[in-house]
């Protein structure tokens, strides 16, 4: 059984998706209506644009989406058994599911992106990379660090990255080090995603979510919240909204992916970051 899972913000290159647009007159349709639907010509940004213009929240989010699903499209007969991404990824994962179409998929990321943006702006925060510990430790240190500064992405055994206040997240950095952390390094990001400083994004996206069409996917969708399949279309709104706010379980989701029957994983979007967590998580794979 085959799990198809998507890359998130991170994964951008300059000349991302040129190939597929070169090679497959559907990957070119949908790259070409990309640009018609956002009001930009995110396509020349993709093939051309540096790594500065890439970074542009407006630009990242809906690139690395249009990307991902413009993969899938170049794929004969594609029957996913499962889908899943790593947050961004999973509005690619849903499309390319069927539980929305690419049109509504892409509103919704662009309607994310400047959310989150949004939210940034409104409060400094960041988050970091923590190495080489386990996720109990994090947690509980965490959790004891005054301010606020929470586990984010759970992305493979002894890699978690956590998100929050600025001065929160450093002094944690610190406790962690102390507690036998390999590395813990501070991001280059712009805010703390997938902690409870993304309220008001959510609350900005909750309408957005409430209006989109998502109907029952072709195959069950892994959904970063509590790693487990989904297939109802009122649970994937809200887990879809709640994700804002929540930590990414993508250790879990591999696991829970490959528990329920997967055997090959295929990375469709730009890069390969998603295949090295998951070979972490699998030694086998």
């Amino acid at each position: 059984m085959t799990a198809y899972v998507f890359p998130g913000q991170g994964a951008q290159f300059t000349g991302m998706g040129k190939d597929l647009y070169e090679a497959s007159p559907k990957a070119k349709e949908l790259i070409d209506s990309a640009c018609d639907i956002l009001g930009f010509d995110i396509r020349s940004i993709m093939f051309e644009g540096s790594a500065d213009d890439l970074k542009q929240t407006k630009v990242t989010q809906p690139a690395v989406f249009i990307h991902s699903v413009a993969a899938a499209a170049t794929i004969e007969d594609f029957k996913p058994a499962m889908t899943a991404g790593h947050s961004l990824g999973e509005f690619s994962a849903l499309v390319a599911a069927g539980a929305m179409s690419f049109e509504d998929g892409l509103r919704l990321v662009y309607a994310r992106a400047m959310a989150m943006q949004k939210a940034c702006e409104a409060r400094p925060s960041t988050m970091a990379a923590i190495i080489g510990l386990p996720d109990d430790v994090v947690e509980k240190v965490c959790a004891e660090t005054e301010g606020t500064v929470v586990p984010a992405n759970y992305n493979c055994p002894g890699q978690l990255v956590i998100s929050g206040e600025i001065e929160a997240v450093d002094k944690a950095c610190e406790a962690l080090k102390e507690a036998g952390a390999k590395r813990a390094l501070r991001l280059a990001v712009g805010g703390a995603f997938h902690s409870p400083l993304m309220e008001p994004a959510r609350v900005e996206l909750a309408e957005a979510i409430s209006r989109t069409d998502i109907k029952v996917p072709v195959c069950p969708v892994y959904q970063n919240v509590d790693a487990l399949p989904s297939t109802d279309p009122t649970v994937i709104k809200d887990k879809l909204l709640r994700q804002l706010t929540s930590p990414v379980r993508w250790t879990q989701t591999v696991l829970n992916m490959h528990r329920d029957g997967a055997v090959d994983f295929v990375e469709l979007g730009p890069g390969t970051v998603l295949t090295g967590l998951i070979r972490k998580c699998i030694p086998a794979k």
